[in-house]
């Protein structure tokens, strides 16, 4: 049975994870506080981010920058900017 959450980053009730997807506090939290349809808005904003920043997974710094972002994209509402890249016409 899934759980329900108050979602902090959608402000409004949503399906809860099933396990914890990320290690460490910041997993407990958002466990506890982020729904899975916001967990895959990061997930599209994050391949958007390695894919264009070139970032590679086993280098520290680039695991730090995008652990960065995500906390400022889940938890503080600010949106992914990519120096560059403009999003395709609608």
């Amino acid at each position: 049975m899934s759980r329900t959450i108050f979602c902090t980053f959608l402000q409004r009730d949503a399906e809860g994870q099933d396990f914890q997807l990320y290690p460490g506090d910041i997993g407990k939290r958002i466990f506890n506080e982020i729904s899975k349809e916001a967990w895959g808005e990061w997930m599209k904003k994050q391949t958007m981010l390695i894919n264009e920043k070139k970032l590679n997974m086993m280098n520290v710094d680039d695991r730090k920058l995008l652990e960065a972002e995500m906390i400022r994209f889940l938890f503080e509402g600010h949106d992914v900017h990519i120096e560059g890249y403009t999003p395709p016409s609608e």
